[in-house]
């Protein structure tokens, strides 16, 4: 029989027995007789950080995800120590450690299992690389849950799977492609209805086996670097993924305009082109805030340069855009041309910017230029370099954002489509292999590009996108997920993967709407704008290849399809402005699968269709073609189908008519949505009155709306407006109260509440305890709308 202290016949290897702990403020340290150690840290009542050593060391504490101003600090700490096993209290969770073998046991404080370890850590000796293979197995509970891992394909549910995160270019993947182009090692275990996360901070190639290859244990593995997870407590999902964001890094608000329609293609040229593009949005009605410029605006696809013979005078056609109302956004990849008369190239080599291999020679690679070097963005001053590279086009040339693209980093041409293992890297001054660096460099690139945009757009808020991506990346920039295709699979596809990229703290996100990849019938794009406009990136983009994807190239009813729910994203901007804050204050998800919305529901556990637009408003998009609606399960609770106004008990599934021109789309009874006037860009029109779709309930509901001045940075100021209103309805009464904090105004003086539901004809009105003539409020009966005073405090309506 082997013991834990022996060489098991695999060659992994197990702590021995505890010896001996030591206690400073936050951290326990617990020593083996073997060598191995664990560093317990308490961050948070709820967050606890597990770091193995072997060999009686602990290698160098540093990490690109967790974010330097994450909050810290907990309300109760006591070590204990029993027979067989200490014990970590806190307010929120009691961590037993076992003496013979330093595997945990994590409770809640009714004493009720939340997670344990199976083996727990193991290491294996890695000859050919040198190091560790890191490795961790925990118990999986009978009828456990697991979500996340950012925008891997498959099912949400992923019980009996296994993934991989090694950022790959993945062109026209599928549903079972893996990996691919983002490393999020973050993922949330659910069962008996609650709920915690596991993030594993390794950026190593790593992998997740959920249940797959044995039924009751999952575990997680990396080919070197260090056992470091944290375990973050819920017992609500949406309180594990706002722990999980608040540790690694919330983003900054977004200009507004990034959240309005987005139109992009490789490629769009000449000028002429890109102006005809966008006059033809104008001219259809189609609202449109952004055009993209994909690789063939450079001089022979060398970054930070322009074509003079596609492009004569840049700034002009961007001047002449912004005119009309579009923002212009360019790509910028990492493959850097080897030119000796290509001035970036020149000054990289000067200052020995560029990857090198382990024995001397510079990282070659062929990219869209040709034969290219490479930047070390893990290298802080050749990000300040490549942030300092952006002047051009951001500051002279006024390009509105950029988007980052081939970050995994790609390579053409070559078995791997990447980097070999032995590339070099500063890491932030921990020199290291491409092995290591990997899964981070697209996300160092983004950081990079991040910093430059926001130096030079300044006073105003940078926008960045990109394609590759790691735990923390949020905080600098948007993601979409890749080469797609213009399949119905791929629409089902992009609505999975961006419920789970909310679910993984990177929330920005959306598809290449149509797919980039081959060409979409009319149908099908028309399904996917309806699904699109509810993901918080919404962007058409395509290869090209196959014909054009503009909303106009299929036929008038397309186009009429799109323009209608391109104009209800626009409508409720004040609304997805409003998720966007909360999510940037208090890491709230964007979207919400149902086992979000509802974990109590086992009937939500296994569900990927359907999802929550914030907090109030159910989508669920038509996944297959010729359809007329579909069966979806509408969670518990009363709604409203926005389309009919009919309203619906929900707990159970059931059918649910939606023609081409529709989306099954329901609203939570209670709720009140801001709604903005249709405009053709962020910015075109005053906004005379803010609506308020008020949607009746018997009983109380809360809602809030946030507003500042769409762009720039004095939202951080305090000049904000957040409104904070609450509903409570009656048989024949209606209570609305509203309190207000921030110090912005808003342009608008009223409010145009719209009665939906309404169960009584109006009697009487009280603002403020004043009774108001109904002329006065400009009631109309007929579409049940009244406008008020922005400044109310309570709003009292009461039926005959």
């Amino acid at each position: 029989m082997i013991t834990n202290t022996e060489v098991s016949r695999s060659g992994n290897q197990f702590p021995g027995k505890v010896t001996g702990y030591d206690h400073v403020v936050d951290t326990i340290h617990f020593h083996s007789d073997n060598g191995v150690i664990l560093r317990l840290q308490v961050f948070r009542d709820s967050v606890l950080r597990f770091t193995y050593g072997t060999g009686g060391t602990m290698m160098p504490d540093f990490s690109y995800a967790v974010d330097e101003d994450t909050n810290r600090g907990y309300n109760k700490l006591e070590v204990e120590e029993h027979h067989s096993f200490y014990q970590i209290t806190t307010s929120k969770v009691v961590c037993k450690i076992n003496k013979s073998d330093l595997r945990s046991r994590i409770f809640d404080l009714n004493g009720k299992i939340i997670c344990e370890d199976e083996l727990g850590f193991h290491f294996e000796e890695s000859y050919e690389n040198g190091g560790e293979v890191v490795k961790m197995s925990k118990k999986a509970q009978p009828g456990e849950s697991y979500y996340g891992l950012g925008d891997k394909p498959a099912d949400n549910n992923m019980r009996a799977k296994r993934f991989e995160l090694w950022g790959t270019d993945q062109y026209a993947f599928g549903k079972h492609t893996d990996p691919l182009y983002k490393n999020i090692p973050f993922y949330i275990g659910l069962q008996n209805k609650v709920a915690y996360g596991i993030f594993f901070d390794n950026t190593f190639r790593s992998f997740f086996d959920f249940a797959q290859e044995r039924h009751h244990v999952t575990s997680f593995w990396a080919h070197g670097g260090n056992m470091d997870y944290y375990f973050i407590y819920g017992p609500q999902v949406e309180s594990v993924v706002s722990a999980y964001t608040e540790l690694t890094g919330k983003p900054e608000m977004p200009p507004l305009w990034a959240l309005g329609y987005h139109q992009c293609k490789w490629s769009y040229y000449p000028e002429s082109n890109v102006k005809e593009i966008a006059a033809k949005f104008r001219e259809l009605q189609i609202p449109c805030d952004a055009i993209y410029l994909d690789i063939d605006y450079m001089d022979g696809f060398r970054c930070f340069t322009w074509d003079n013979e596609k492009f004569p005078n840049p700034t002009q056609m961007i001047a002449d855009l912004k005119a009309d109302g579009f923002k212009t956004i360019a790509i910028i990849d990492p493959g850097i041309k080897v030119d000796p008369e290509y001035s970036v190239y020149k000054e990289a080599m000067e200052k020995d910017y560029f990857c090198k291999r382990a024995d001397g020679p510079f990282m070659k690679g062929k990219v869209w230029p040709g034969q290219c070097y490479f930047p070390d963005y893990t290298n802080p001053e050749v990000r300040e370099w490549w942030a300092g590279l952006f002047k051009g086009l951001i500051a002279d040339n006024k390009l509105s954002g950029i988007w980052n693209d081939m970050n995994e980093p790609a390579v053409m041409e070559v078995p791997n489509k990447t980097f070999p293992d032995d590339v070099r890297h500063d890491f932030d001054g921990h020199p290291c292999s491409h092995r290591k660096a990997h899964n981070i460099y697209g996300a160092q690139m983004a950081r990079a590009t991040y910093e430059g945009v926001k130096k030079y757009i300044y006073p105003k808020r940078p926008f960045v996108i990109t394609r590759s991506a790691y735990s923390g990346t949020q905080r600098y920039t948007s993601s979409w997920f890749g080469d797609n295709v213009a399949t119905w699979e791929h629409l089902s596809i992009a609505n999975i993967q961006a419920q789970r990229m909310s679910l993984s703290g990177m929330g920005f996100a959306g598809s290449d709407i149509g797919g980039f990849a081959e060409q979409p019938t009319g149908e099908l794009f028309a399904r996917w704008i309806a699904l699109g406009v509810f993901h918080p990136f919404c962007r058409v983009h395509s290869s090209g290849d196959h014909g054009d994807q503009e909303p106009w190239t299929f036929d008038e009813n397309v186009t009429n399809i799109t323009r209608k729910f391109v104009e209800l994203r626009y409508k409720l901007l004040p609304y997805l402005y409003t998720m966007f804050w909360q999510y940037a204050e208090e890491g709230i998800p964007m979207l919400k699968s149902l086992f979000v919305y509802d974990q109590e529901d086992s009937q939500t556990h296994y569900r990927n269709d359907e999802f929550l637009f914030g907090d109030k408003i159910l989508v669920c998009p038509v996944q297959e073609p010729n359809a007329k609606g579909r069966r979806m399960y509408i969670p518990r609770g009363e709604w409203y189908n926005y389309w009919t106004r009919k309203i619906v008990n929900g707990g159970r599934e059931e059918w649910v008519d939606a023609d081409i021109d529709e989306i099954p789309l329901f609203v939570k009874s209670g709720s009140i949505i801001p709604r903005y006037p249709v405009q053709q860009y962020v910015g075109e029109k005053n906004i005379e009155f803010l609506t308020l779709d008020t949607y009746f309930k018997l009983g109380s509901e809360k809602s809030i709306i946030y507003e500042d001045a769409n762009d720039g940075y004095d939202y951080k100021k305090g000049r904000y407006s957040l409104r904070n209103l609450s509903f409570k309805g009656k048989e024949k009464e209606i209570v609305i109260s509203q309190f207000k904090d921030g110090k912005f105004i808003t342009e608008y003086e009223t409010v145009r509440f719209n009665f939906i539901g309404l169960p009584f004809e109006i009697d009487f009105v009280e603002v403020d305890n004043v009774k108001m003539d109904l002329d006065e409020l400009r009631y109309d009966i007929a579409s049940q709308t009244m406008y008020v005073d922005k400044n109310f405090n309570e709003l009292h309506i009461v039926g005959k």
